[in-house]
């Protein structure tokens, strides 16, 4: 790559780093694996910057490889190991704060009981806004395969929440 196209490269980067970070941290539910997530995708990228023609397609191609890594790196035996439910510092004595937080963990914690492949669609759709055959384009699958994953993605979420929801309220 010359200096011209290494310093594009840079530019996309600086620009999109935290938004493809946060995807891949709705994906997974860790930030660490969110990380090296995105350095995955990112590194995916810039191996195959002299191919891209289109670069305003750049955002469809970060998307589509993040969610093929995601979906891989379920399949990874060593990645079925769950992280401690409670975390050992206090929260904030702030009322707001703690419902922001308390949601957005509850959340998490829902989305991590959706199986890998219906979370990717559920955080295509929902969190990055993408329409149905947007995300059929990411995860290169028919639209009714995106519809499917997302109904029983939305099922068991609405489980999952239930169940988090209920273990709060015996809290």
């Amino acid at each position: 790559m010359d200096q011209r196209e290494e310093q594009e490269f840079a530019e996309y980067f600086v620009a999109r780093r935290e938004a493809v970070r946060r995807m891949a941290y709705m994906m997974c539910g860790d930030w660490h694996r969110a990380d090296d997530l995105a350095q995955t995708a990112f590194i995916n990228l810039h191996r195959h910057w002299r191919k891209v023609r289109d670069k305003g397609a750049l955002d469809a191609y970060v998307r589509r490889t993040l969610t093929r890594a995601v979906i891989d790196e379920s399949r990874r035996p060593w990645r079925r190991e769950r992280a401690a439910e409670t975390l050992p510092d206090s929260p904030v004595d702030d009322p707001d704060v703690d419902d922001s937080v308390s949601t957005r963990q509850t959340l998490i914690a829902g989305l991590r009981k959706v199986p890998p492949k219906q979370r990717a669609v559920l955080v295509l759709r929902f969190l990055e806004g993408l329409d149905v055959s947007g995300v059929a384009a990411v995860m290169r699958c028919s639209e009714g395969t995106v519809k499917s994953q997302c109904a029983r993605g939305l099922a068991t979420l609405r489980e999952a929440l239930g169940d988090e929801l209920g273990d709060l309220r015996s809290a």
